[in-house]
């Protein structure tokens, strides 16, 4: 699916996405990615949402987030209780959603200038 936003290039936007797939600006990614405003990481290491572990959460939380937003093709599966246990201690809000919300609402919350991270898994 196409998303248009009037977009400020300067901020890391999702242009479309579909199985398999994610562009954020002319990037295409294939894999598990986090994006935020100023940062594309094409190369996460995390195999699902459901099976995400303290590390694999490090370079999401580096971006200090306000919001996490995890999405997956296969659809919405929660990350693991003791993993949204702690990041309620750390202040900072996770939502496991499908893929397509997830992008949407990133791209929402992006412009409106929130600290929103999400971690995308379109395979």
């Amino acid at each position: 699916m196409r998303l248009h936003l009037d977009s400020d290039p300067r901020i890391h936007t999702i242009r479309r996405y579909g199985p398999g797939e994610i562009v954020v600006g002319e990037q295409v990614l294939r894999g598990a990615c986090i994006i935020s405003a100023t940062r594309v990481v094409a190369d996460w290491t995390a195999g699902s949402a459901a099976t995400l572990d303290e590390a694999q959460l490090a370079p999401i939380l580096e971006l200090r987030p306000a919001l996490i937003l995890l999405g997956a093709h296969e659809g919405a599966a929660p990350a693991p209780r003791a993993l949204v246990a702690l990041l309620q201690r750390r202040g900072v809000g996770v939502e496991s959603m499908t893929l397509g919300a997830a992008c949407r609402t990133y791209n929402v919350l992006v412009h409106e200038g929130r600290a929103v991270v999400a971690g995308l898994f379109p395979a």
